[in-house]
C-alpha cells in the first residue's frame, strides 16, 4: 500500500482494496467464466480449470454463442460448456451461468469475467472484472444506483478533468479533457472527436509523444460560454508549474465543422486568451490555429485580430491549409508561410463564378482538377490498384459476388423524423444547388404536435413541407419515399427506427443520435439485416452523394458545399467513421481530385449498423466510381474485411486507406478517444496493425494522416495519366440566396425594429424592469403578498410564504414586448384604445401556450411524485405517451446560461421552506432532460408550480386536500395573471408616453401563399 506499482507500461499507486471473507477450497474447484458481446451475438467462455494459472483462455476455453434474442437454457450450457465438470455440480453451475447471463443482458454489461469462480457445495465469486455500457444509464439507473467511473490505473484524476466532465454532463455538446502529462510542452484544443485523434497521431508521428500534455475535444456546437470555460481551464493548466526552456505550444485545431458556428466558439476562446494574456507571455506560448466550417472566416478574422495585440506568436489558417499542417509548423518540422493562401469569404458564393474557382494544394504534383462526367473510361476488368491485371481466381470471385445497389439517386426522397428545420433547409439548399427538380424532403414526422405545415425556402421561393404526427400517415401519403433520416434522441431513436422498419418501402435509415445502448444497436442491426434495410449510424452526421442527395447536416453550410464542389459528382467515393472528418475528406478530395462521388460516415459507436465494406462494395460496383478512400480508426476489426476483399480481388479499384489512432499505443495508460468505438481491446484492433494489414493487402497507405492528401493526389493523377479518368470543364452551380438571419449575423444587412420599448429587457443574463435587475427589485422588498393571502386564502401565511408569493408576482410581471400578450397590448394601445381594452387584449392570450403552465406543471409533478415514480421513470413514461413535460424548456436560457429568476426562487425555497420534496424531485427531472439538451431546464412555470405545492403542503396552514383544491381551482395560474397584468399596464403607459402611432405590420415580413388557378 502506498508504493509505486508497475502494471504493464503503466505505473501508479493502488488506493482501493476489497477485503472479503476467505473461502476455503481446493484448486480443482476453481473455474473460469467470461461473457462478452460481439456484433451478431454474445459469447460465453468457460474453462474447467480457472485461477491465476489459467493461461491463454482464448486457446483453452470452450465457447457458447448466444443469439441476441435467444433464451439461454441450462441444457445448452451443460452441453456446450460443462462437459469436463463433475456431473453432480453441472446443474448448480449451469443454473448460475444462466442467471449470470440474464444479469449480463438486463444490466447492459459489455464484458464480464470471473476468475476464479469457486464451485463447492455453493458457487462463490472470488474475482470479477466487468465493463458496462454507460450509455444505458437512462434504462438502468434504478438498478445501477450511483456509479463512478475512475480514471485508468497509472493516471491520476485532476480537478480540471472533473470540471470539464461536469460541463459535458450539463451540455448537449461534447466536452472531453484528459491530462496525459501536466509538464508537457504541447497542448491541444481540438474540435471534433475524429480530428482530436488525428492531431494526437500527428504530434506523436512527428516525435512529440513525450511532450504531449493532453487529449481532448469540444464538438457538437458548444456555446460561446461553454467554449470559454473549456479554454480557460486548459490555459490554466498550461500556464502553471514549471516553464519550458523552448516555450510551450497551443494547437487550436479542427476539421471542417458540419453545423458548429466556428465564429461563436472562437469568441469564447478569444475571451479566455485575452484574460490569460500575461500568463501566455510569461510561459512563452506560441499558438497555431486551423479551422473550417460555418462562419469560420469570421472566426479566423477575430483570431487574426487578436494575434496583433496578444503579445505572443499566433499563426492562423483556414481550409486552404491541410488539417494537420499546423502540427509540423508548431514542432518546427514544416516551414510557416509568411502569408497563407486565403479562401473566399462566406458570402462569396453569391458572386458569379466564385464556386467554380478551382483550388488545390500548392505542393500537389498534378494540374488543378476539374469535374468528370459519367462517361469517363472505366477501369479495365481485373485491374489491381497497382495497374496490373488480377489473377483468374480473383476474377472468378468478382463474378460470384452480387453487385451492390446504390442507396441514393437524384430522385431519392426522404422523411425526416424530428423537428430539425435547420437541417431540412440545408438539404433543400443543397438540392437546389444540385438542380434537382423537386426537394429531397417530402415530409417531417414529429409525434409531439398535430399535423401542420412548415415553411422553407426553395431557392428564392417559399414552399410548405408537411409535418405529420403519425409515421403511418406519412408513409401512406408518400409511398415511393424510401429513406428515413432519424433525428430522434438517444432515448427514442431505437423505437422510432424499429417503427420505420415496419414499412417495406423504407430501404435506408440514417440514425444521427449518439449514445444509443450497444445492445439496442445490435438488435437494430439484426432487424435491418432481416428486412434488407441499410442503416447509416448510429452516432453519425450521415452521408452525401454530390449532385443527388445529402443527409441532414452533412457537408456543412452551402458555402462549403460549393467550395468542396459537392453540388456535382466527382470520381472518388469515401467512407469514414467520423462525421466531422467526412467533411474534412470532402475538402481534401475536392482539392486533390475532381471531387467526391459519394461519402458516408458510418458512425463512431462500437457497432455501426453498416460497415466500411458494405459501402466500399457498393461504391466499387458503381462504374462512375474510379477510386476509393477509407478512413478507419482504432478499435474494431471491420478494416480486416476490407483487406480480405482486396486480397481476393472483390475490390480491385485503387483504394487509399488509413486508420487514425496510431498514438494510442504510445500512451502508458488507456485513453478513451472521442468515439465510443475508438478503443482497442487487442493488438489486432490497433491502428498500426490495421494500417500494416491494409498496406500488405494492396491498399495505398500514406505514412501518416499528414500525407493523406498527397497520397490521394498521387493515385488520382495516376488514373488521369492512364486515361481512366477524363477531366471535364467545371460548370458553376445556380445562385442560392443567403438566409436573412445568417446575413444579419455576418453583418451584411440591417433592418429597423418593428417595436420600441423602454420598460423591460429580457435579453441579457438577468431580467430587467425599467433598467433595474430582478435581483435589485427583490433587495428593495417590493410586494403585496400579505394582502394577496388575505384576499385569496382568507388567512395569514408565514412571512416566508408571503415573501415567496411577492417574488412570484415580481418575476411574472413581464418578459418583454415580443411575447404574444404584450404584443397584443401594444398594438391595441397604438390603435388609440383605452387602458382596459389594451390590458384585456393582452390577458385574453393567456392559456396553455402562453403563461398557463403553472397549474399543469404542479398537477403533473404532484401526480407522478405521489404515485411513487422516480424521475427517470417519469421521463420515460411521458416519452412513451408522447406527452411534453410541463414546466421544462426555455428558448434562450440553458443549464450553462441559467435563468436568474429560477435560481432566485430555488435558493429562497431551499433556505426558507420547511421542506421542498417536490422541488427536489423536479430538479432531478431537470438533470435527466438537460442531459439530452441543455435548454431543457426547469423554467419559471415549473419552478413556481413545484415550490407552491411544497409551500401549500408544508407551511402548516392547509391540509393536503385544501392544497390540492387550490391548485385545481387555478390559483397558481392566477399568480401569473396578476403579475403579468402589471407588465401589460406598463406597456400601455409606455406606448402613450412615447406617442407611438398606429402600427401596421410590414409586407416584407409576411409570406403571401395563395392557390394558383389556370
Amino acid at each position: 500500500m502506498g508504493q509505486e506499482i508497475q502494471v504493464g507500461p503503466a505505473s501508479g499507486k493502488l488506493k482501493n482494496f476489497i477485503i472479503e471473507p476467505f473461502v476455503p477450497h481446493k484448486p480443482a474447484e476453481e473455474v473460469y467464466v467470461c461473457i462478452y458481446c460481439q456484433r451478431d451475438n454474445d459469447v460465453i467462455l468457460f474453462h474447467h480449470a480457472g485461477g491465476v494459472d489459467v493461461g491463454n483462455v482464448d486457446a483453452k476455453a470452450v465457447r457458447s454463442f448466444v443469439d441476441l434474442e435467444e433464451d439461454l437454457t441450462a441444457q445448452k450450457i451443460k452441453t456446450e460448456l460443462l462437459g469436463k465438470v463433475a456431473a453432480e455440480k453441472q446443474d448448480m453451475l449451469a443454473e448460475f451461468i444462466q442467471a449470470l447471463y440474464k444479469q449480463f443482458k438486463d444490466l447492459y454489461f459489455t464484458y464480464l469475467e470471473i476468475n476464479p469462480l469457486v464451485v463447492t457445495d455453493k458457487v462463490y465469486i472470488l474475482d470479477l472484472a466487468a465493463k458496462i455500457d454507460s450509455t444505458a444509464e437512462f434504462l438502468c439507473k434504478v438498478q445501477w444506483g450511483d456509479l463512478e467511473f475512475p480514471p485508468p490505473f497509472g493516471r491520476e484524476a485532476f480537478a480540471e478533468e472533473a470540471y470539464i466532465a461536469d460541463l459535458d454532463a450539463k451540455s448537449g455538446a461534447s466536452l472531453k479533457l484528459t491530462i496525459l502529462n501536466p509538464k508537457g510542452r504541447i497542448w491541444t484544443m481540438v474540435a471534433g472527436g475524429g480530428a482530436s485523434v488525428i492531431y494526437s497521431d500527428t504530434i506523436c508521428d512527428l516525435g512529440g509523444a513525450s511532450e504531449l500534455a493532453n487529449y481532448g475535444e469540444y464538438s457538437g456546437a458548444p456555446s460561446e460560454q461553454q467554449t470559454y470555460e473549456y479554454a480557460k481551464t486548459l490555459l490554466g493548466l498550461m500556464t502553471k508549474g514549471d516553464k519550458h526552456p523552448d516555450g510551450k505550444v497551443l494547437i487550436i485545431g479542427g476539421g471542417i465543422a458540419n453545423f458548429t458556428n466556428v465564429a461563436s466558439t472562437f469568441k469564447g476562446i478569444v475571451r479566455a486568451l485575452r484574460e490569460m494574456r500575461e500568463k501566455l507571455k510569461e510561459y512563452a506560448v506560441s499558438i497555431f490555429v486551423r479551422r473550417g466550417g460555418p462562419n469560420y472566416q469570421e472566426g479566423l478574422r477575430v483570431m487574426r485580430e487578436l494575434g496583433t495585440s496578444l503579445g505572443v506568436p499566433m499563426h492562423v489558417f483556414g481550409t486552404e491549409t491541410h488539417m494537420t499542417a499546423i502540427v509540423g509548423m508548431a514542432l518546427g518540422k514544416r516551414q510557416i508561410p509568411d502569408r497563407p493562401p486565403m479562401d473566399n469569404t462566406t458570402a462569396s458564393f453569391l458572386l458569379s463564378g466564385s464556386a467554380s474557382a478551382s483550388s488545390i494544394r500548392p505542393n500537389s504534383s498534378s494540374n488543378p482538377p476539374s469535374r468528370t462526367s459519367s462517361s469517363s473510361e472505366p477501369i479495365a476488368p481485373g485491374a489491381t490498384p497497382g495497374g496490373a491485371m488480377a489473377t483468374a481466381d480473383s476474377q472468378s470471385s468478382q463474378k460470384a459476388a452480387p453487385a451492390k445497389k446504390p442507396l441514393f439517386s437524384k430522385k431519392s426522397t426522404c422523411f425526416l423524423f424530428g423537428m430539425q428545420t435547420k437541417a431540412v433547409q440545408g438539404m433543400l439548399d443543397f438540392d437546389h444547388s444540385c438542380q434537382r427538380d423537386t426537394p429531397s424532403v417530402v415530409a417531417m414526422i414529429y409525434p409531439f404536435v398535430g399535423d401542420h405545415k412548415q415553411k422553407f425556402y426553395w431557392g428564392h421561393k417559399e414552399i410548405l413541407i408537411p409535418v405529420f404526427k403519425s409515421m403511418a400517415k406519412a408513409m401512406k401519403l408518400h409511398p415511393k419515399t424510401d429513406v428515413m433520416i432519424n433525428f430522434a434522441s438517444l432515448r427514442s431513436a431505437y423505437d422510432s427506427t424499429v417503427e420505420a422498419m415496419q414499412f417495406p418501402q423504407i430501404r435506408t435509415i440514417a440514425i444521427i443520435a449518439e449514445g444509443i445502448p450497444e445492445n439496442k444497436t445490435r438488435l437494430l442491426i439484426k432487424q435491418a439485416n432481416e428486412k434488407g434495410v441499410s442503416i447509416i449510424g448510429p452516432a453519425t452526421v450521415g452521408g452525401i452523394k454530390p449532385g443527388c442527395f445529402k443527409i441532414g447536416n452533412t457537408g456543412g453550410m452551402l458555402d462549403n458545399i460549393l467550395s468542396s464542389k459537392l453540388y456535382r459528382p466527382g470520381s472518388v467515393a469515401y467512407v469514414s467513421r467520423s462525421g466531422g472528418m467526412s467533411n474534412e475528406l470532402n475538402n481534401i478530395i475536392s482539392r486533390n481530385t475532381d471531387g467526391v462521388y459519394e461519402g458516408v460516415a458510418i458512425g463512431g459507436d462500437r457497432y455501426p449498423a453498416t460497415t466500411f465494406l458494405d459501402h466500399l462494395l457498393r461504391y466499387h460496383d458503381d462504374p462512375n466510381v474510379k477510386m476509393l478512400v477509407l478512413l478507419g480508426e482504432v478499435g474494431g476489426i471491420e478494416e480486416y474485411e476490407v483487406c480480405k476483399a482486396i486480397e481476393n480481388g472483390r475490390i480491385h479499384k485503387p483504394i487509399v486507406a488509413w486508420c487514425i489512432g496510431t498514438c494510442a499505443t504510445m500512451f502508458s495508460s488507456e485513453v478513451q478517444f472521442g468515439h465510443a468505438g475508438a478503443c482497442a481491446n487487442a493488438e489486432r484492433e490497433t491502428s498500426r496493425a490495421k494500417n500494416q494489414a491494409l498496406a500488405v493487402a494492396g491498399a495505398y497507405a500514406p505514412s501518416s494522416f499528414d500525407d493523406l492528401d498527397q497520397k490521394i493526389n498521387e493515385v488520382y493523377s495516376q488514373l488521369v495519366d492512364e486515361g481512366k479518368i477524363v477531366p471535364q470543364p467545371e460548370v458553376p452551380p445556380p445562385t442560392v440566396p443567403m438566409d436573412y438571419n445568417w446575413a444579419r449575423e455576418l453583418g451584411l444587412i440591417r433592418k429597423p425594429a418593428s417595436f420600441m420599448t423602454s420598460i423591460v429587457d429580457e435579453r441579457g443574463q438577468e431580467l430587467m424592469y425599467g433598467g433595474m435587475t430582478i435581483s435589485n427589485v427583490f433587495e428593495q422588498n417590493v410586494g403585496i403578498g400579505g394582502t394577496l393571502c388575505l384576499l385569496w386564502f382568507q388567512r395569514r401565511l408565514p412571512a416566508y410564504a408571503t415573501k415567496f408569493i411577492e417574488m412570484c408576482l415580481i418575476i411574472s410581471a413581464d418578459h418583454g414586448p415580443a411575447v404574444s400578450g404584450a404584443h397584443n397590448c401594444i398594438v391595441t394601445a397604438r390603435a388609440g384604445k383605452d387602458l382596459i381594452s389594451s390590458l384585456c387584449s393582452g390577458l385574453l392570450t393567456i392559456g396553455e401556450r402562453f403563461g398557463g403552465a403553472l397549474d399543469g406543471a404542479a398537477q403533473q409533478y404532484t401526480e407522478a411524485y405521489d404515485s411513487g415514480l422516480i424521475p427517470m421513470e417519469f421521463v420515460n413514461k411521458t416519452r412513451s405517451e408522447h406527452k411534453l413535460i410541463m414546466g421544462i424548456g426555455h428558448r434562450v436560457k440553458s443549464l450553462n446560461n441559467p435563468d436568474q429568476r429560477v435560481v432566485i426562487l430555488k435558493e429562497f425555497a431551499k433556505a426558507n421552506f420547511p421542506a421542498t420534496p417536490l422541488l427536489d424531485w423536479a430538479l432531478e427531472v431537470e438533470k435527466i432532460t438537460t442531459a439530452k439538451k441543455p435548454n431543457l431546464i426547469l423554467n419559471v412555470d415549473g419552478c413556481i408550480g413545484a415550490c407552491m405545492v411544497d409551500l401549500l403542503r408544508n407551511c402548516g396552514a392547509f391540509t393536503n386536500e385544501e392544497a390540492a383544491e387550490y391548485i385545481e381551482m387555478g390559483t397558481l395560474n392566477a399568480l401569473f395573471v396578476l403579475g403579468r397584468s402589471m407588465g401589460f399596464i406598463g406597456h400601455y403607459l409606455d406606448q402613450r408616453r412615447l406617442k407611438q402611432g398606429l402600427y401596421r405590420h410590414p409586407w416584407d415580413d409576411i409570406s403571401y401563399i395563395l392557390p394558383e388557378y389556370n
